[in-house]
C-alpha cells in the first residue's frame, strides 16, 4: 500500500538530529514546562510550611505535605480530562495549547498574587493544565512519524530527555532563586519558562501534521448538551463543597484519594461487565488488578521526594559544602540527573534479556523491594543533631528510588496497553494513571506522619512495608501470569 504524500514528505525530515523538524519543537516545549513543573513543586512545600516571616504561608507542615500530595493526585486526574477532551471535542493540539497556557497562567498566579489566593488560584491552573498537557504531548509525537517509521522509537528517547533536563535544570534555578531574593521571584522563574515555551510553541504550531488536529472520536452534537451539563453540575458540586467547607486543606488529600478510588473501582466494574470485552479479556483486565494496587503503592513512596525527602532536606541534610551551603530543593535535581544516566542501561539490559527478561509482574515487585530497600537506606544516616545527616546517604537513597523507577514507571503504560481490552485501550491507561493519581496522594497523607525527630521507625515502617508487597507480588507472579493469558 503505498503511502499519503504527507506521510513521505513526514518520512524524509530528518532536520533536527535526524528527526522530523517539529520534534524539536515539542521537545523544547516539554522540557519548558517540566522545568517550570518541577521548578514550581521543588520549593512549594517550603513555600507552604516556612513562618510568614521567612517569606512562607505559616501553613501546619502536615497539612501542607497533604496538599502537595492533593496537588500531584490532582495533575493525573486530570489527565483523564485533558485525553477525553482531546478524543472527543479540541483534538490533542489544541488541548495542549490551552493546557500550556493554563500553565502559565499558574505559576504568574502563585508568582504574583499574595497568600492562599495565589497559592489556591496557582495550583488549580498547574493541576489542571499539566493533566492535559502530559494526556496529549505524547500523541502529539506519534504524529509526526508515518506509520512503519524506523525512527519512531529514538525520537520518543529524544523527547523524553527533555523532561529529565527540564526536571533537572528547574529545580536548580527556582532553589536559588528563592534562597537569594524569596519564593516570588521563583516562581517568577517558573512562570518564565512556561512562557518562553509557550511562545516558541505557539509561532510554530502551524507546522505539525493534518492528525495533530483530528478529534479521533467526536462528540455527537446532539450529546454536546448533556456533557455540557454534567461538567456545570460537577464545578457546581465542588464550588459548594468548598465554600461550605466540607471539604478542606486539611482534608483535600484524603478527598482526593477517595475520588481516585472510586474512579478506578467503576472503570475496573465497566471493564469486567462490558458486553463488548471477552472472556480473555476480562481474565487479563483481572490481572491488572493487583499491579494496580503494586503501583499505587510504589507511587506513595516514590512521590515522597516532594513531600518527606523535601523536609528531611530542609531539615536533617547537611547541605554545606565548602563553606557553602546548598538550597534544600537542589536535591530534588538529584533524581533526573540519575535517570539520564541509567535509562539508556535499563533498555539496554531488557534488549540484552530480551525474551528472558523478568516479567512485567516481576518487574513491579522488583520495583517496590528496591523502594523499600530506600527508605530502609535512611535508617543508618540518621542521627539526632538537625542538619547533620551526610548529603553522601541521600545520594545513594535517591540512586536506589531511580532505580526502582526505572524497573516499575516504564512497565506501568506498556502493561495497561497489552492487557487492555481492544474496545477499551484508553480507558486502561487511564486506570495506570489513576494508580499514580492515588499513590502521589497517599505520599502527602503519609507524609503527614513523618517526625524529623523521631524518622526511624517511619522509615522502618515504609521500606519494610514496600518490600513485603514487593515479595507478596513476587510469590503472586505465577498466578499472575495465567491471567494474562500470554501478555508477557
Amino acid at each position: 500500500m503505498s503511502s499519503s504524500p504527507e506521510a513521505e514528505v513526514r518520512v524524509e525530515d530528518r532536520s533536527f538530529m535526524g528527526q522530523p523538524r517539529m520534534l524539536a519543537n515539542l521537545f523544547s516545549v516539554e522540557l519548558w514546562e517540566r522545568f517550570s513543573f518541577y521548578g514550581m513543586q521543588a520549593i512549594l512545600l517550603y513555600y507552604m510550611y516556612f513562618s510568614v516571616a521567612d517569606g512562607g504561608l505559616g501553613i501546619d507542615q502536615g497539612v501542607a505535605t497533604g496538599l502537595v500530595g492533593a496537588y500531584g493526585g490532582a495533575v493525573y486526574l486530570s489527565t483523564i480530562l485533558g485525553a477525553w477532551l482531546a478524543d472527543r471535542v479540541l483534538g490533542s493540539e489544541r488541548v495542549l495549547f490551552s493546557s500550556a497556557i493554563m500553565i502559565m497562567g499558574g505559576h504568574i498566579s502563585l508568582a504574583v498574587l499574595p497568600g492562599a489566593v495565589g497559592l489556591a488560584v496557582g495550583l488549580v491552573l498547574v493541576a489542571v493544565g499539566s493533566g492535559g498537557l502530559k494526556a496529549t504531548a505524547t500523541s502529539l509525537v506519534g504524529t509526526l512519524y508515518a506509520e512503519g517509521d524506523e525512527r519512531r522509537d529514538a525520537g520518543f528517547s529524544i523527547f523524553y530527555m527533555g523532561i529529565n533536563i527540564g526536571g533537572l535544570i528547574g529545580p536548580l534555578i527556582t532553589g536559588w532563586l528563592q534562597t537569594s531574593w524569596g519564593f516570588h521571584v521563583g516562581f517568577g522563574a517558573a512562570a518564565v519558562g512556561m512562557t518562553i515555551g509557550l511562545l516558541q510553541y505557539g509561532l510554530t504550531r502551524k507546522n505539525l501534521p493534518a492528525e495533530s488536529h483530528d478529534v479521533p472520536n467526536p462528540l455527537p452534537s446532539s450529546e454536546r448538551g448533556k456533557w455540557f451539563g454534567i461538567g456545570a453540575v460537577a464545578l457546581l458540586v465542588i464550588t459548594a463543597l468548598l465554600v461550605t467547607g466540607l471539604v478542606n486543606a486539611a482534608n483535600l488529600a484524603t478527598v482526593v484519594a477517595g475520588a481516585a478510588i472510586v474512579a478506578a473501582i467503576g472503570y475496573f466494574a465497566l471493564l469486567l461487565t462490558h458486553s463488548r470485552v471477552s472472556a480473555l479479556e476480562r481474565r487479563r483486565v483481572t490481572a491488572f488488578i493487583p499491579l494496580f494496587i503494586a503501583s499505587a503503592a510504589f507511587w506513595a513512596l516514590f512521590q515522597q521526594q516532594f513531600t518527606v525527602v523535601a523536609i528531611y532536606s530542609e531539615q536533617r541534610l547537611d547541605r554545606t559544602i565548602l563553606g557553602w551551603t546548598m538550597p534544600p530543593s537542589f536535591v530534588q535535581s538529584i533524581n533526573p540527573i540519575f535517570i539520564i544516566v541509567f535509562a539508556a542501561v535499563f533498555a539496554a539490559m531488557w534488549t540484552k534479556l530480551g525474551p528472558r527478561q523478568p516479567s512485567s509482574p516481576l518487574k513491579f515487585a522488583g520495583g517496590l523491594v528496591l523502594m523499600g530497600v530506600a527508605f530502609l537506606l535512611f535508617i543508618p544516616f540518621s542521627t539526632e543533631a538537625p542538619n547533620s545527616a551526610p548529603l553522601y546517604g541521600i545520594v545513594i537513597v535517591l540512586l536506589f528510588f531511580t532505580w526502582a523507577e526505572l524497573s516499575l514507571s516504564p512497565v506501568g503504560l506498556s502493561v495497561a496497553t497489552k492487557l487492555a481490552p481492544a474496545a477499551f485501550r484508553a480507558q486502561m491507561v487511564a486506570l495506570f494513571f489513576l494508580s499514580v493519581s492515588l499513590g502521589t496522594t497517599l505520599a502527602g497523607v503519609l507524609a503527614g506522619y513523618y517526625d524529623p525527630n523521631d524518622e526511624i521507625g517511619y522509615f522502618a515502617f515504609s521500606g519494610v512495608t514496600a518490600i513485603v508487597l514487593g515479595l507478596a507480588l513476587a510469590a503472586g507472579t505465577p498466578s499472575i501470569k495465567k491471567l494474562m493469558s500470554g501478555v508477557h
